[in-house]
């Protein structure tokens, strides 16, 4: 089919000077000062590209159709298939030479694409070699081209890496300016339909909450953070505390049966969401009537009315799935809904008269992504993209159109070759750490009707999905010039998963994305200013922005993210359930437990006092030989460094282990304080969080501060049973705690004691655990 047409394409080449085949070659258009301007309008032409041709590194399971495609885009695949003259290959060998480093970078990615690409039966000529020669080298140049529209086309240049892949194949066909909506969709005419019924309109919650108009005087209210709050109990969730800063909060509660209609989910969605959710559903009966579970059903009901919410009881290994599940319908739903309402303008547009002036238009951002998921690995990534992709196809035989879907397997997935090693480890830690955990990374999705794009440029994307390291990268810090963060202009949802995983990576990157989210646009990246909302034009977009958290545990930081930086006029939804029961309860070891309190003037003065506290107090009673082995269980990577110093100082025996210690300085101190050739073994909670080593040879346990993750607490304490030697009577536990440490200490000791031993007088409390009934 190629071969047919090459008399033609030789034609199409032959009318360009050596200037524009060379322009056209590198840049994909035609030279500026060589465009033929003509007063008619050019009429459309579609060319169907012979399949040897395509080595594009976008990948699709659905089945390839023809392409419309402009002039310029079709001269530029004839240089895929027709032969140069020699002097354009000394240009180009040129350009080669002098980026040798990007093509280290994308020829990985040009040898793939070699294997992927059809090839016709039999043997290829010299011909076709040099053919497939050429395309990947133009394809090697079209990836190593900065994009113009600012993408994230680079990685941070720290890490040194190079240039990123951003897929700019489909760039007209997941472009809102210039497509419609398709007749044969389920949002055809969706405008008339809701018209036709005004209270179907009015109760949409898009709707709702994208087209209310603020005045001063409301985001003055909410801007005095002066709340007003009330308490709600749920039959699943709990204990709720609603705050409002505009009306004084309603009761309301959840929807006694989840009606996918009464939600006024986008129609896609109404077929595909009970096959894709069934998997957390009793039985396959109730799909239809139940699709939602007593969990999904409750939070889905906050998600849908847009109120911020934060969920801080969401378990890798119990409901993360169902939650995950969630927040995935209510994203998709939205960019389905947004993406919808423009292109049904698009075609109100094309139909009007141009000289009319219409102000109903407004329906865009100031940049296109509208939501951001910020996930902690890439597994998590790759299950939130897998989730979307059956959300749209489920309901269908045939499957949608996914762009690039096997490279990002391949990047994001796990080698099943790489098996971990035989290690017994916790259950929470295999379901924390399954899969490719690398934790930088980012890539934009645009979906559009029922096609899906992996890999779009930043600012042509519907969702972003990246991790804090991957957003810190691209965001950059004051001073550095190259550093992007108009992305984050227009961001309509939030999503932070597994908020309690960050605690662990870097908080900082928490705070400084949210210093950096919805601020007015430094540049207009092609925006029509006449379809953006007053609201963003006005720099009032973060009054409208959802924030949904979700974490494992209650912190004073992820609480403060929560009350400081969610400004959505809808009001905010935090589950507050109190710990009834504190971990200290699966102790099995026969152990006493002295807490000792401090005290402290703030929660900035509690550092240095908790330092002093325990080198004046604690530490001069197990400085005695008779009190070695002792393993001093430190959270914060600061005061294990302080603490460190000083033993050093002090010239004490003792060996210490972090994050960020080698293998062989693991083994070392593990074997010293087993031995007790050292008295002290300063010990990290992020080296607990990431390796989980059973630490043999305890024998005298201080917890400096209580951990973050409360079951550490049983965790550690229940490795004394390791090296049981009859010695059990003499083990000890100390615990250092200060009233700005009540969250911690309930989930602990329960919530009942934790206030006994906050109020009461005396500063020291005992527990023993593990008695003999």
């Amino acid at each position: 089919m190629g071969r047919r047409k090459r008399p033609r394409q030789h034609q199409l080449v032959g009318s360009l000077s050596k200037k524009q085949k060379k322009h056209l070659k590198e840049f994909g258009e035609a030279h500026p000062f060589y465009d033929k301007v003509s007063g008619r309008e050019e009429t459309t032409e579609i060319c169907e590209l012979s399949e040897n041709s395509d080595h594009s590194s976008a990948e699709s399971d659905g089945e390839s159709e023809a392409e419309q495609v402009s002039v310029y885009h079709k001269l530029l695949a004839t240089f895929k298939t027709v032969p140069d003259a020699n002097n354009e290959e000394d240009d180009e060998n040129e350009s080669e030479e002098g980026d040798e480093s990007d093509e280290e970078e994308t020829g990985s990615e040009g040898s793939q694409e070699g294997e992927d690409g059809d090839h016709t039966a039999g043997g290829e000529d010299e011909n076709d070699v040099q053919d497939q020669e050429e395309a990947k080298d133009t394809a090697k140049q079209m990836l190593g081209q900065e994009q113009p529209d600012g993408a994230d086309t680079s990685s941070d240049p720290k890490h040194g890496a190079s240039e990123e892949f951003t897929d700019v194949k489909h760039e007209s066909e997941f472009s809102l300016e210039t497509n419609f909506m398709d007749e044969g969709s389920g949002d055809y005419n969706a405008d008339e339909r809701e018209s036709s019924s005004s209270v179907m309109v009015s109760e949409d919650p898009f709707k709702q909450h994208m087209n209310k108009e603020l005045e001063e005087k409301e985001i003055e209210n909410i801007s005095a953070r002066s709340k007003s709050t009330i308490q709600l109990k749920w039959p699943t969730l709990g204990q709720l505390v609603f705050s409002s800063s505009l009306q004084q909060p309603r009761t309301f509660k959840p929807d006694k049966e989840a009606d996918l209609k009464q939600l006024h989910l986008h129609r896609t969605l109404e077929s595909t969401w009970p096959k894709v959710n069934s998997q957390f559903l009793p039985t396959l009966t109730k799909q239809n009537k139940h699709p939602f579970t007593l969990l999904q059903k409750e939070l889905f009901c906050i998600m849908n009315r847009y109120k911020d919410l934060f969920y801080p009881e969401r378990t890798a290994l119990g409901n993360g799935e169902e939650v995950r599940h969630a927040y995935c319908l209510h994203a998709v739903n939205h960019v389905l809904k947004a993406n919808a309402q423009v292109l049904s303008n698009n075609a109100k547009r094309r139909d009007q008269k141009p000289t009319v002036d219409n102000d109903d238009f407004r329906d865009q951002g100031l940049t296109r992504p509208k939501v951001l998921i910020v996930v902690p690995f890439r597994e998590s990534a790759l299950r939130v993209v897998q989730i979307f992709i059956s959300l749209l196809e489920s309901g269908s035989k045939k499957q949608i159109d996914v762009s690039n879907k096997k490279r990002f397997k391949g990047e994001f997935g796990s080698d099943p070759d790489e098996k971990p090693p035989n290690l017994k480890r916790p259950e929470d830690y295999e379901a924390v750490f399954a899969g490719n955990i690398d934790d930088h990374f980012r890539i934009g999705v645009a979906i559009l009707q029922k096609s899906m794009r992996l890999y779009a440029p930043f600012y042509s994307s519907d969702i972003i999905i990246a991790s804090p390291l991957g957003l810190r990268t691209i965001i950059g810090a004051e001073g550095e010039k190259k550093r992007d963060f108009d992305f984050l202009s227009s961001i309509e949802i939030l999503i932070i998963d597994q908020a309690d995983v960050y605690l662990m990576q870097n908080w900082e990157h928490i705070l400084h994305l949210m210093n950096h989210l919805n601020l007015l646009s430094l540049e207009s990246h092609g925006v029509d200013f006449s379809r953006v909302r007053m609201q963003n034009l006005n720099n009032w977009s973060k009054y409208y922005r959802q924030t949904l958290l979700f974490s494992a545990l209650q912190d004073p930081q992820i609480n403060s993210i929560f009350n400081k930086n969610c400004f959505n006029y809808r009001g905010q939804v935090a589950v507050r359930n109190i710990p009834l029961i504190g971990s200290i309860s699966r102790v099995v070891v026969q152990l006493p437990h002295v807490f000792r309190r401090l005290e402290a003037e703030s929660s900035v003065s509690v550092i240095d006092a908790r330092f002093q506290f325990f080198i004046d107090k604690v530490l001069p009673e197990y400085r005695d030989a008779i009190m070695s082995h002792t393993l001093i269980y430190i959270p914060s990577y600061f005061d294990y460094v302080r603490l460190r110093n000083y033993f050093k100082k002090e010239e004490l025996n003792f060996t210490h282990i972090c994050e960020y210690t080698k293998k062989s300085g693991i083994s070392r101190a593990r074997q010293f304080f087993l031995k007790g050739e050292k008295q002290f073994l300063i010990f990290t909670e992020r080296f607990h969080f990431y390796k989980r080593y059973l630490i043999k040879g305890i024998r005298n346990l201080i917890f400096y501060e209580l951990p973050t993750y409360p079951h550490f607490y049983s965790e550690v304490c229940n490795m004394l049973m390791a090296t049981a030697s009859g010695e059990e009577a003499t083990w000890t536990c100390t615990v250092l705690y200060s009233k700005y440490d009540a969250q911690k200490l309930a989930a602990v000791v329960g919530v009942d004691r934790a206030a006994q031993m906050l109020q009461s007088e005396k500063n020291v409390h005992l527990f023993v655990t593990g008695e003999n009934e």
